[in-house]
């Protein structure tokens, strides 16, 4: 495993690496308020075969944080996506992302489909969408919460206390959750914080309509493997998400009795997954 600096406009991202550099690339991108640590039980069971390149999003992991006058969305991680890639000189590579990272994932191959070898997705396709009913107040609340300034970040006496504590938000085991965690920290006075830009857990003011989400998927072409962990979340609702997974001609959605975190809990049979889909 290497450690990653890479600078793109405006900042630097940060981000992992396993495997041979002159194999086939594969891009790794995490979900929300993780980092590239989580992939560290995956990555490394398909370096045999690819350059695996784990990032950290901007504002996540190691990553510079966004000035305080933007925000974060999912087309300006598109944008960080796409330029960390060029900074790579990576012409063409194969891309798997997670929850978060999923959307983005699909954001950058809707994107610049010239560039896709192949989609692998665990758990989504297409970023959170807005179907109308939540417009308003959730765009209320985002003011208030900008207006409100970032709440201060939770200090931990050690980073046991904090694997455990994000181990009862999310569900995951601690055991699994401290390698998230692990490269979230910072040391600072009593303790541990974490490295992350507090103003990601703001609410969204405006997310895209699902008919724009539906008409972007209409235009991804890479050939696409979805995963979904069994039972499904609340905020993955199967109705909903089937319209997405018929929008896109070249898909196969397969699903795996597990958490969320299903890359993390079952690193062998999700290798298994990717290395099947590409």
């Amino acid at each position: 495993m290497r450690e990653l600096r890479i600078a793109i406009p405006g900042m630097e991202l940060a981000g992992l690496s396993w495997g041979e550099p002159d194999a086939a690339p594969l891009v790794l991108i995490h979900g929300w308020l993780d980092n590239a640590a989580s992939f560290a039980l995956l990555a490394p069971r398909l370096a045999d075969r690819f350059h695996v390149i784990a990032l950290d999003l901007p504002g996540h992991g190691h990553s510079d944080h966004l000035p305080e006058s933007t925000i974060y969305t999912h087309q300006d991680y598109t944008r960080a996506v796409l330029a960390a890639v060029d900074s790579l000189a990576l012409p063409r590579f194969h891309l798997l992302g997670h929850s978060l990272g999923a959307g983005v994932a699909t954001m950058v191959a809707i994107a610049a489909p010239e560039r896709i070898r192949a989609l692998s997705l665990i758990e989504g396709l297409g970023p959170l969408g807005d179907d109308g009913s939540r417009t308003l107040d959730r765009f209320r609340e985002a003011m208030v919460s900008t207006a409100g300034g970032a709440r201060p970040l939770r200090v931990f006496p050690s980073i046991d206390d904090a694997a455990r504590a994000r181990a009862l938000a999310s569900g995951l085991d601690a055991t699994l959750a401290r390698h998230i965690v692990e490269r979230g920290l910072r040391e600072v006075d009593g303790g541990y914080s974490w490295r992350s830009d507090a103003r990601l857990s703001r609410p969204t003011a405006l997310r895209l309509a699902e008919t724009q989400i539906m008409s972007l998927l209409l235009g991804l072409a890479a050939p696409t493997s979805l995963l979904l962990a069994r039972p499904s979340p609340p905020y993955l609702e199967p109705e909903a998400l089937q319209v997405r997974i018929d929008c896109v001609d070249d898909i196969r959605v397969k699903h795996m009795d597990g958490g969320h975190h299903l890359h993390l809990e079952h690193p062998k049979a999700v290798a298994d997954w990717v290395h099947g889909a590409l």
